[in-house]
């Protein structure tokens, strides 16, 4: 027997399987794109992305005949909701947490609740990047649509519901709608009220790890899967990721590097909540029974993407792309803010300094994962502060698999990183928690010692880091220098 996970990221969904010992028997891998139907927009196509990861999920399938699938379970990002009736009709695209829609809503839910009450409630740094934002501005501006939905389902969640599970929403993406009681772990009546949203628009809220059905039996012949294959809430993708990296108990640390760098530090439930608020750290229900995690995330492979797609030819690698990247550090500097960063007002973007006619393609990409790394060096130092472990983190996603984007990090940050054997955690979470859920193991700790592996710790070269700590010096200065501009330019769009 063995065990499916699903990860949907922004810009790609991956479906792998795991056999009982803790091997990947299978993988497939669909990319999309995002959509940007006007200035400011992001969206993604629905049902294109539905049927990419069911075509990915076949295609694993049928990698796997003589080791069927027993359970299966979904990693996804956060924010996103899509629009879809009981009967499993899609009605729109999906509208991303780096979309500018909703900014008016944001400013409205502050002014009714401000900053210390709503965190009490849902311990998010309010910003547009959420769902109710986003829902709040379809329901004024596309009302057919907004009531067509029946459920307004998170990709984990809906993909779940897709393959036939009943109605059900995960905590840790329930949370990232600003609907949430943390405490209650359930939407919270004083919020759902506020919005005006019903509540039967929002499936009923279970803890990540919960068996939510089993797939149709039209879902199965599909895509090839046996009948009764177990459906188990999936969770937020960093979540997954950190369960795929081991992160089982307080004090680890993972550091995510998808479309999104993201760090993660599990830990107990913190004893003061606005401690974590005075330092711009959200609290989110870690997939495991009575963990908890945060998130320091910025855009990092969107960017990395974003400069294959602008300055590479159809097809270029990033293999061949990343042999330009010279060894030393830039004389550049990237403000990494292409889309509003978390914390920051919309009225920003992407900067690249000290250009000249001798820079080559291979510095500005460099350059790019410099800001996308000095980007989190003070929030770490807000994270040991707090007295959160980051003596060593944890990598995970696609980006992990790059030696050169892991070393340039550890350096950056004077941190030592792991690489595990699978470096795709969020697709290995997603897999763990169904065998979790299912019986197959006793315990996350007994779970962790099949299935991860430790590979190669990238430790920081100290003559390096203290250049890039010279660097950041800088950095951290070009923000605040060029907020003017950037505000007045924005106004001008």
């Amino acid at each position: 027997m063995s065990l499916l996970g699903i990860d949907l990221g922004t810009t790609g969904c991956k479906a792998g399987a795991f056999s009982a010992d803790g091997h990947c028997i299978g993988h497939a891998y669909r990319e999309y794109n995002m959509l940007h139907p006007q200035p400011g927009w992001a969206e993604l196509d629905s049902v294109a992305v539905w049927e990419k990861t069911i075509s990915a999920i076949a295609e694993v399938v049928a990698q796997i005949a003589r080791d069927p699938v027993t359970a299966l379970s979904i990693s996804s990002f956060g924010e996103a909701m899509v629009p879809v009736s009981r009967d499993r009709r899609i009605h729109d695209n999906t509208i991303l947490c780096v979309d500018d829609r909703g900014q008016e809503h944001v400013k409205r839910l502050m002014e009714a609740f401000g900053h210390e009450r709503f965190y009490a409630i849902n311990p998010n740094l309010l910003g547009p990047n959420y769902s109710l934002p986003k829902l709040l501005w379809l329901k004024e501006h596309r009302p057919d649509v907004y009531e067509q939905a029946e459920l307004l389902l998170h990709w984990a969640d809906f993909i779940a519901f897709m393959l036939g599970a009943d109605p059900a929403t995960n905590n840790s993406h329930a949370n990232r709608t600003l609907l949430f009681d943390l405490n209650r772990n359930d939407w919270s009546d004083e919020l759902l009220s506020w919005s005006d949203i019903p509540r039967d628009k929002l499936a009923p809220v279970v803890p990540g790890g919960t068996i939510i059905g089993t797939v149709s039996d039209d879902m199965a012949s599909k895509l090839g899967l046996s009948k009764n294959v177990r459906i188990v809430a999936g969770g937020h993708d960093q979540c997954c990721n950190a369960l795929g990296c081991g992160g089982v108990s307080a004090g680890r640390a993972v550091y995510g590097m998808g479309s999104f760098d993201c760090i993660t530090p599990i830990y107990n439930k913190p004893r003061d909540l606005q401690l974590m608020r005075q330092h711009n750290l959200n609290v989110e229900h870690h997939l495991l029974p009575d963990l908890y995690v945060s998130f320091l995330y910025n855009q990092a492979g969107l960017l990395v993407k974003w400069f294959r797609d602008t300055f590479a030819t159809p097809d270029c690698s990033y293999d061949e792309l990343n042999v330009e990247i010279p060894d030393k550090p830039t004389r550049l500097l990237v403000l990494p803010h292409f889309d509003p960063p978390p914390h920051h007002s919309p009225d920003t973007s992407g900067v690249i300094v000290g250009l000249k006619t001798n820079t080559t393609r291979g510095e500005i990409l460099k350059a790019i994962q410099e800001g996308i790394a000095l980007f989190f060096v003070e929030a770490i130092a807000d994270l040991r502060t707090l007295g959160i472990d980051t003596s060593e983190f944890i990598a995970s996603g696609g980006g992990a698999k790059s030696d050169v984007g892991l070393q340039l990090r550890a350096d950056i940050l004077g941190i030592p990183i792991v690489r595990t054997q699978i470096t795709e955690a969020g697709v290995l979470g997603a897999a763990m928690n169904a065998s979790l859920a299912t019986g197959m193991f006793h315990s996350p700790e007994e779970a962790v010692g099949v299935f991860v592996r430790r590979e190669r710790v990238f430790e920081p070269r100290e003559k390096v880091n203290a250049a890039y700590r010279a660097k950041h010096d800088s950095y951290r200065q070009l923000y605040p220098a060029l907020q003017s501009i950037l505000q007045s330019q924005y106004e001008r769009l």
